[in-house]
């Protein structure tokens, strides 16, 4: 016999940095595993020093961290497990970011601007990485910027779930609270069965987090009216459409979106009065005092579990999303 023939034996590995460690182990257990022992700390400098404290040599890893502030240096800690997966012979790394970084920033609106998500996606490349899974990308073309495949997660189908068994039961309209995000909200009104209505908003790109005009097109008169985003980030445009909605009449204004990104102010302006309930998911970790009465929060563990599962599987992803695949 002239060759050496070795059973194959497929390990994975979960990985996780510091920043959403909950989410992380809430995976894991789903899973059935557990996370990989993992020394990251910060120097007095500010550098981050990252090693695993067990062999990772031909596994199969997923590496998961949030992205909240401050997300450069998150950002900077995955991509240094990356490198240190691949420089430990892991034979595939997939990066798991639930909220992709800079996912806003994935076109030039003017000259001498980078295109900085493309540019998340390269330093991921080159630190190693052969494979992403995000959760509801803020556009769908980041997929095209990374050299490989990407798994791209939906959240819709629990956040319609959720509203289905709370709400179902009243008059809904779903909101698009802009016309970039017409599609996704027409895929809710088609889930639902509810009437679309939309909120053109015109933004100053020289003023960024600001609106400067609202014009509602459609019927909201003695609805509950449903907005749709991808993420809240500071809250003006979703405080802004829910007090355009109920101006117009709307009876009730809840909000489902999947990043609960929560920058300052955005806590005031939800709980002052404007909206009936916020439904997001964990994506990003939410702290104590990011927390309100009308917040709803959803696991999006059971998801990525299942994505893990398929990809390590080598099944598809696509089966976790029926009639959108």
């Amino acid at each position: 016999m002239s060759e050496i023939t070795i059973t194959g034996r497929k390990r994975l590995a979960l990985l996780s940095g510091r920043a959403h460690q909950g989410l992380a182990l809430e995976i894991a257990e789903l899973l059935g595993t557990e996370l990989v022992p993992t020394t990251a700390y910060d120097f007095a400098s500010g550098e981050t020093f990252v090693r695993f404290e067990e062999s990772v040599r031909g596994v199969d890893a997923f590496v998961i961290q949030a992205h909240p502030a401050p997300v450069n240096h998150w950002l900077m800690e995955q991509l240094l497990m990356v490198d240190a997966l691949k420089r430990a012979s892991a034979k595939r790394i997939t990066v798991v970011a639930p909220f992709f970084p800079y996912a806003r920033q994935d076109k030039k609106h003017k000259g001498r601007e980078p295109i900085s998500a493309r540019l998340v996606t390269d330093m991921y490349k080159a630190a190693g990485a052969n494979r992403l899974i995000s959760v509801d990308l803020h556009t769908p073309q980041i997929q095209g910027f990374f050299d490989g495949p990407v798994d791209h997660l939906w959240a819709l189908p629990m956040l319609c779930d959720h509203v289905s068994a709370k709400w179902g039961h009243e008059p809904l309209t779903v909101v698009s609270p802009d016309s970039g995000r017409v599609r996704v909200a027409d895929i809710w009104a088609e889930r639902l069965g509810a009437p679309l209505a939309i909120i053109h908003k015109r933004r100053d790109p020289d003023r960024p987090n600001q609106v400067e005009a609202h014009e509602l097109v459609g019927d909201v008169e003695g609805r509950t009216c449903l907005l749709v985003d991808d993420m809240i980030d500071t809250g003006g445009t979703i405080v802004a459409a829910a007090q355009a909605l109920k101006k117009n009449g709307a009876a009730k204004v809840i909000v489902a979106s999947t990043h609960a990104v929560f920058s300052s102010p955005a806590v005031e302006r939800l709980s002052s009065g404007a909206v009936d309930e916020v439904i997001v998911t964990n994506t990003l970790p939410i702290t104590p005092d990011k927390k309100f009465e009308q917040l709803t929060v959803l696991s999006i563990a059971p998801l990525i579990a299942a994505a893990i599962s398929a990809v390590f599987g080598d099944d598809s992803v696509n089966k976790l999303f029926p009639g959108h695949a």
